[in-house]
């Protein structure tokens, strides 16, 4: 059966390992499938939820469009386009905050840990942003949206907005309800310095994440120092709890590999940490060190990247102006 689906990265620069294994690598699977139609977007107006340096934004929408082709996504077969350059994704927004509820987004999590203890001074964009996240994909009907567990929560808010709209305009399935894509392994990616840390761009080691744009040298020396401990590998699943760190390392290995983790562990059952961190070496150069290569190559050709962004944001503009008509019809301007 065809999908429509429709994912979102934001433009925070950097790109790390995390985030291909954990998202853009299953986006290249889904768009390698005939019969799915994808569209990816660089959520340009997300990222200024929170403070950002004009150039250095203009910039990483840049190096997120290269990121997304040199990781394999062929803008002739999936729609790449930045958020803020389709205006429909603002309007659909604020129709659809006003059917949101407060008590709804007083729930999200991820905005109580994004603004800390002083919510105060956290921007209403920080806290409203899931509604923004709704629109995104509500615009293009989507059938599937590809998450990770920080983001089921957001997309059952998308199936809620969704569902109060149709209910309060009398359009039953107007706005699709999206189903989630749940990637089941290796979709949380952990840093290498503490394996019970999500891998972050914003951890302040660097050699806490191997970067998309990481030559050989790099990712050599990050592997070397990732942080392992006395016991030999195991021999079996179960053998890693509380060994968040040897467990981390193999689920990267096995997501490189293409394999299960249970192949992983035959694999090096009861070898040392040295002879497998060899092995993660030359998994991690073989896929990383193209990608790095042809992201530079492509930053050095903004023309190009910016070429693409527009074209994508024709294609997007197409689809979403004709939505947000309609939303506005129903919705009586």
């Amino acid at each position: 059966m065809s999908k429509k689906i429709f994912s979102g990265v934001q433009p925070t620069g950097n790109l790390h390992l995390g985030n291909y294994l954990g998202a853009i690598k299953n986006f290249v699977e889904l768009q390698n499938k005939k019969e799915n139609q994808c569209i990816f977007c660089v959520v340009d107006l997300h990222a200024i939820t929170v403070k950002q340096d004009p150039r250095e934004l203009k910039k990483n929408i840049r190096e997120t469009a290269a990121t997304f082709i040199a990781c394999g996504i062929d803008p002739a077969q999936s729609i790449i386009f930045n958020q803020s350059m389709v205006s429909a994704h603002s309007e659909a927004a604020w129709i659809l905050s006003c059917v949101s509820r407060i008590g709804w987004l007083n729930r999200m999590t991820q905005f109580k840990e994004k603004a800390g203890k002083d919510k105060e001074k956290a921007s209403i964009g920080l806290y409203s942003y899931p509604v923004l996240m709704a629109a995104d994909i509500l615009l293009y009907d989507a059938s599937h949206v590809p998450v990770g567990d920080d983001q089921k929560q957001h997309l059952e808010l998308c199936r809620d907005i969704a569902q109060k709209f149709n209910n309060d305009f009398t359009a039953p399935d107007f706005l699709k309800v999206p189903e989630p894509l749940i990637q089941k392994q290796f979709s949380r990616i952990m840093s290498l310095k503490d394996g019970i840390k999500k891998m972050s761009k914003s951890d302040p080691s660097d050699l806490s994440r191997i970067n998309l744009t990481d030559n050989k040298e790099k990712i050599l020396n990050k592997v070397k120092k990732a942080k392992t401990d006395t016991l030999p590998l195991p021999k079996e699943a179960k053998d890693l709890a509380n060994r968040p760190e040897a467990e981390n390392l193999l689920r990267i290995y096995s997501s490189l590999k293409n394999q299960n983790l249970e192949n992983s562990i035959n694999e090096f059952n009861e070898k040392n940490f040295s002879t497998f961190k060899e092995k993660l070496s030359e998994a991690l150069t073989e896929t990383i060190e193209p990608i790095s290569k042809e992201i530079k190559k492509l930053l050095n050709d903004e023309k190009y990247l910016d070429t693409i962004l527009l074209e994508g944001s024709v294609k997007a503009d197409k689809i979403a102006s004709k939505k947000i008509k309609e939303i506005k019809e129903l919705v009586g301007f």
